[in-house]
């Protein structure tokens, strides 16, 4: 990683990056998939790969606020079904990023959510509403668990994407808000600290970006306070709403880049 240039961040950029900072605890607490905002200002301040190294400890910050907050509305049978797919999915993408270059990456994560994204909006105008996430239970259900959490794990491998495809899929599920953000909060966290000694081996992480990450981590609290007092004024159809336009604006972000 070319560390030097985390070192000479303007100051328009380290403003751009708090922000996306205070986004990234927002997300984590409001809307899910958001983030993807935050990975595409990441991206165009720093380079663009050592930007997935430098964004993930901060992820991870907002991962554990989450997890204080919603932490009794998890759904662990949903959880215990997606990781080991999640852990392919992890390997699979870590193998990617030794060859691929920035722009493969980010073509390739933005047809991914774009694709995920309408295939939700068709299975939900198609499909009646469940009130219990207790589709993970049948055969098609522990299907669609494997392949959202093999596409989840590769993509928040190599662009720290995996939010809007996981959102999807437990919008898909039948999540309720809180149950949603409960589970999603355990996810990312074992997701993302799991993923911290590839980013490390990959030189994506190091003292330096550490060092910046901790001036970061700062703007993640507000954000995530703010989520969570707007979680309560958002509606459930609305919920839904905003997490599916995140994946849409992330989606482009990455293929119009």
């Amino acid at each position: 990683m070319d560390t030097m240039t985390l070192w000479h961040v303007t100051g328009w950029g380290f403003a751009a990056l708090a922000f996306a900072a205070l986004l990234v605890g927002f997300s984590k607490t409001a809307v899910s998939g958001a983030n993807t905002v935050s990975l595409a200002i990441f991206a165009a301040v720093l380079p663009a790969r050592a930007s997935t190294g430098v964004l993930l400890p901060v992820l991870i910050a907002g991962d554990l606020l989450a997890v204080l907050t919603y932490r009794r509305h998890a759904h662990w049978p949903t959880l215990w079904r997606l990781f080991p797919a999640v852990a392919a999915g992890v390997v699979a993408g870590t193998l990617f990023l030794v060859w691929a270059d920035d722009g493969v990456v980010r073509t390739s994560i933005g047809a991914i959510l774009l694709l995920m994204a309408g295939v939700t909006v068709w299975r939900r105008r198609t499909a009646e509403a469940v009130d219990e996430p207790d589709a993970v239970t049948t055969r098609a259900g522990r299907a669609k668990a494997r392949s959202y959490g093999v596409l989840g794990g590769f993509t928040t491998m190599v662009a720290n994407a995996g939010g809007p495809v996981m959102s999807l899929y437990l919008l898909s599920a039948g999540f309720r808000k809180l149950g949603f953000l409960g589970t999603s909060a355990f996810f990312f966290l074992i997701v993302n600290v799991s993923k911290v000694p590839f980013s490390a081996g990959l030189g994506l992480i190091d003292g330096r970006s550490l060092l910046l990450d901790a001036a970061l981590v700062v703007f993640v609290v507000p954000g995530a306070l703010l989520g969570k007092w707007a979680v309560h004024r958002i509606n459930q159809r609305l919920f839904e709403q905003l997490v599916i336009a995140a994946t849409v604006v992330g989606g482009l972000q990455l293929l119009l880049r």
